[in-house]
């Protein structure tokens, strides 16, 4: 059996656009993938896998790409950082 095991301290941090294209939550896309949640979220791709494998975390499979839609990956970060934009 294969433990998957994503360190909420990674996503607990601050979220800051510095290192991305996207400036505040209106310009990122309507869907995001794996590399955008990690470019976003300052993590590795890998753990980016992970995490949208996560019971909780929002992200539908849709045919063979497991997406989370713009507004839900929004409110899934203020409940897990207590942050707003």
């Amino acid at each position: 059996m294969v433990q998957r095991s994503v360190k909420r301290s990674a996503v607990r941090v601050r979220w800051e656009f510095s290192d991305t294209p996207y400036k505040n939550y209106d310009e990122l896309p309507l869907f995001l993938n794996a590399a955008t949640v990690a470019k976003v979220l300052g993590i590795a791709h890998s753990s980016s896998y992970e995490l949208m494998h996560e019971k909780d975390f929002p992200a539908p499979q849709i045919g063979n790409r497991i997406v989370v839609l713009k507004e839900a990956f929004i409110r899934w970060v203020e409940q897990h950082t207590g942050e707003s934009e």
